[in-house]
Parts: structure tokens; sequence; C-alpha cells
């Protein structure tokens, strides 16, 4: 399982090229392969795309099971929102002779990518929840919107809006001002290290605004986050 960060090789680890350039078997979605392809020469492919990560993960599995040196690409890491997970739940299904052993190479999250861009927002404790609800009940993303707008955490969204999937993000602007001043500052980022990338720094109340899309991320800030010469800055404590 290997972490390619959120898309530019600068921010890929030495760790994750060095398991690309050993594999004989590269998977995964058709989006993240086209990110490292001018890695992948002489390398076998097995990629699909949105809805077929079972398929996916579990020919990767069957070829490692097999003997293939196999590497699983997520962006970010494959820990957080990734396929390992699910990479793991599949080797695990085998009998303890024919499972392969699984590595999980970590790379750098889209919402530390995010972050980094926007300056500083998660100093303090934060909240990560995913407004997809297609493996996850909508009922359940709102509550978890509403205690950890409720909470006071800084809450970074993934996933905050697509083509069909408009509403949510209107929905947990609402939960959100329940509990924060309309002037809290909200950053998006679009395509984080990549050639597009671009950011828009807002407010609770007007940044549903904005062009927000499946290759955002928006970062909610909390009470004491606040704009500072351009950058969003959710302050640790420090007495300065």
């Amino acid at each position: 399982m290997v972490g390619i960060g959120p898309g530019s090789h600068s921010d890929m680890t030495g760790r994750a090229r060095q398991a690309i350039e050993a594999a004989d078997l590269i998977v995964g979605y058709d989006t993240y392969l086209a990110l490292v392809e001018d890695l992948l020469p002489g390398k076998e492919i097995f990629g699909s795309g949105m809805m077929q990560e079972i398929e996916r993960c579990q020919a990767a599995v069957d070829a490692a099971s097999a003997g293939k040196e196999v590497a699983v690409i997520s962006s970010g890491d494959p820990g957080v929102y990734g396929m390992a997970g699910l990479v793991l739940e599949l080797a695990n299904k085998l009998p303890e002779d024919q499972r392969p052993a699984v590595e999980v190479i970590p790379g750098i999250s889209a919402v530390g990518a995010a972050a980094a861009i926007l300056g500083a927002p998660l100093m303090h404790d934060f909240a990560v929840i995913s407004l997809s609800d297609l493996l996850t009940p909508w009922e359940v993303i709102k509550k978890r919107a509403e205690m950890a707008a409720q909470g006071d955490f800084v809450i970074a969204l993934y996933n905050p809006k697509s083509t069909k999937r408009v509403s949510q993000i209107e929905e947990v602007r609402a939960i959100a001002l329940k509990h924060r001043s309309p002037s809290t500052p909200v950053g998006i980022v679009h395509h984080a290290t990549r050639k597009e990338e671009s950011m828009v720094l807002s407010n609770l109340e007007n940044f549903t605004k904005e062009y927000i899309d499946m290759f955002s991320l928006v970062i909610i800030g909390n009470s004491q986050t606040r704009i500072e010469n351009g950058r969003m800055v959710t302050p640790r404590g420090y007495q300065v």
C-alpha cells in the first residue's frame, strides 16, 4: 500500500518511490495512476474507475498471493480514505499460508497539503469528515458534523461536493452556523500541490458561493481561527 502524496512528485516520499520502482504490478484508480505514469514504464498496470475498489484490491491481493510484488497506490495517505483497510480486510480472508505480507507506506495526506497551502489552520484539535454518502449514511455524517461543530473542532471536509451531491455542503454550513460566527474563516484548496492548484479564503457565511468540487478540500476554522496577512491561522495557545 503506497501513499503517493497529494499529487506532486516533490511531495512523494523516497520510500514510496522505491516501492513503486520495486513492484512488478501497479494497481490503482485510473486518476491516481495518471499522476505517476512517468514512474511506470515497463510495469504491469491494473487500473479501474470509481466504484470498482473491491475488484481492484482483490486483484492486487490475488497477484501478491501468487508471488508478485504489488504496489497498490493511493493519493495522499493510503490509510486516510484510501485502500489500506480494504486490502488488509481482503488479505486477512486468506488462509495464513496463502496470505501475502502487506506493508502500508504513508504519504502526505490531502488535509495536510491543503493546510500548508492555507497557512496553519490545523494547529489545534481538528476533525476530518468526508461528505460522500456512498458508504456512510448521510444522517451519520450530519451527526458527526454536528458534534465536531459543537466541540469547536477545526473541521476539514473531504469530498465536499460533486455534480450530483450539491446540498450536503449547504447542510454542513447550516450546522456549523449554529455554533460559530458567520465570520469564521474558511479555506478552500483545489488540486493541492498539483499544477492546477488554487486556494480561496472565505468565511462561514459565504464560502459555499465559491467553486467547490471533488478535487477541493474545505477547512472550516474554529472559534479562534483568524486570517493574518492572507494566511489562515488557528492559534495553539502560545503567548506571543
